[in-house]
């Protein structure tokens, strides 16, 4: 494994811990040569899975777009790196789980929406602004009532 601040490969493994679903293990590594410590995340690979997006283009899931969107809304909100990580597992867990190989991209939002209003209804109505593409007032107003129902 190749240090993130030196880039040497001389390092070994302090303790390795298994997630709390079981799906990937946890390495807390230390570097021999610029003596840093840093974590790895060790998971199995899953099939490949395509996002159908709204025009009908096909692109390979990317986790770390869907994360990028999380994070911005998140901004500024009493929500954790655990909590985003936690949602990302989730959301992958519900899409392998249709047992297809191509996932509508209005799916995959849907979901993230679904578990957002969970963990912070801030965060998700600044995610359904985008995701939903809001063009004034009165769609904040409708996402507001749905979510006080």
């Amino acid at each position: 494994m190749k240090c993130p601040f030196c880039g040497k490969t001389h390092n070994h493994v302090l303790e390795s811990r298994t997630s709390d679903d079981k799906t990937q293990i946890r390495r807390r590594r230390f570097c021999e040569s610029c003596n840093k410590r840093f974590t790895t995340y060790e998971k199995t690979t899953q099939s490949v899975l395509w996002v159908i997006k709204k025009d009908q283009k096909r692109e390979l899931y990317d986790r770390e777009k869907i994360k990028r969107g999380i994070l911005r809304s998140i901004e500024k909100r009493p929500v954790t790196v655990k909590q985003v990580e936690n949602l990302l597992d989730e959301v992958e867990r519900h899409m392998l789980s249709r047992q297809t190989e191509e996932v509508p991209s209005k799916e995959i939002g849907k979901e993230v929406l679904k578990l957002m209003k969970k963990i912070d209804t801030v965060a998700w109505l600044r995610f359904a602004s985008v995701y939903l593409e809001f063009e004034d007032l009165k769609d904040f107003e409708k996402a507001i009532s749905k979510a006080l129902k």
